[in-house]
């Protein structure tokens, strides 16, 4: 009864949403009451927390369908492989669990449209099939794929077999939006989307909406108490101690790639890798009408000499029994 539960919830939401969007079209009340000296708002179905990034202008009307489709031309061409998986109404409605959070809600419409950029710009970078000489350009084949093609292994570690126990049966490759890997993201996930992804990893593969949750929820979410998330660093929430200075880590759109990746691409000098996402996120801005230029210096960008926050742990030598 649980997991069908959980499926009818996110059924009904978008049901609801879907409606919402329907009856209410472009205009949505904004309401306000002050707490403590501070202004908060709610903003229909899309930003009904009450919250002060709800009195900002919210996604939809700074995001449209048809930019949403100018990103992502490609996405359900014949040799896409995810064809009528991915749409506009799917993010947006994705994005209501986050934007009183400050998700595309912080700032006015330019740091509101930089971020979008940000985030499907790693999107896009993580779901392409765009290579080459593809038609169109590579970066105009986000959101080609929902899952990992051919994976290699079933990423079940049983490290967390107490806390994230792998479920028989069940795999925990690449999937979404921001593909999620290994049996403990999915857990993580899971607990805070309030759905089985443990037992049933493959509910990102068969809900869009889910899928971009997940990705957002990453994107807003430190991995360690003590860290930003990737949202933090790139809107200027954080501050960066002396230490992260002289580690070279700065405010920006290349400190979202440290924490979402680590030393997987950042630290590593002016990789291809690395360079791909970027390229996303400039091309993204030029499409929303923002400009790259917007996008900051050089050093924001990338993360090429970055230390990762989360260095890998060094494998303990076995000791010797003699």
């Amino acid at each position: 009864m649980g997991i069908k539960r959980g499926v009818f919830v996110i059924l009904g939401l978008l049901m609801m949403a879907n409606l919402a969007m329907a009856a209410d079209g472009d205009d949505e009340k904004i309401l306000t009451k002050t707490v403590k000296g501070k202004k908060l708002c709610t903003q229909g179905w899309e930003c009904r927390v009450w919250s002060t990034y709800c009195c900002n202008e919210t996604i939809s009307k700074v995001f449209q369908v048809y930019q949403f489709e100018d990103l992502f031309s490609k996405r359900n061409t014949p040799v896409a492989k995810a064809v009528g998986f991915w749409d506009y109404q799917s993010f947006i409605i994705a994005t209501t669990l986050f934007q009183h959070l400050g998700f595309g809600t912080t700032g006015g419409k330019l740091m509101q449209m930089k971020e979008i950029a940000a985030f499907l710009g790693h999107v896009g970078a993580k779901t392409s099939c765009g290579y080459g000489v593809a038609t169109g350009g590579p970066l105009a084949w986000g959101l080609c794929y929902n899952r990992e093609m051919s994976p290699m292994q079933s990423y079940c570690d049983d490290y967390y077999k107490l806390t994230y126990p792998c479920s028989p049966g069940a795999d925990y490759y690449g999937r979404g939006a921001l593909p999620i890997y290994w049996n403990y993201n999915y857990g993580a996930a899971g607990d805070a989307l309030k759905v089985n992804l443990l037992e049933h990893p493959e509910y990102i593969e068969q809900n869009a909406t889910l899928a971009f949750q997940a990705a957002i929820w990453r994107w807003m979410t430190p991995i360690k108490k003590s860290q930003p998330s990737a949202h933090d660093v790139f809107v200027g929430n954080w501050k960066p101690t002396k230490n992260d200075t002289l580690s070279k880590r700065t405010p920006g759109f290349g400190a979202t790639m440290n924490l979402l990746y680590g030393d997987s691409i950042c630290g590593k000098g002016d990789i291809d890798e690395m360079n791909v996402i970027i390229s996303h996120y400039q091309y993204y801005l030029d499409l929303l009408g923002v400009s790259r230029e917007q996008a900051g210096p050089h050093e924001m960008l990338t993360c090429a000499e970055q230390e990762p926050f989360n260095p890998p742990t060094p494998a303990v030598p076995a000791q010797s029994s003699s």
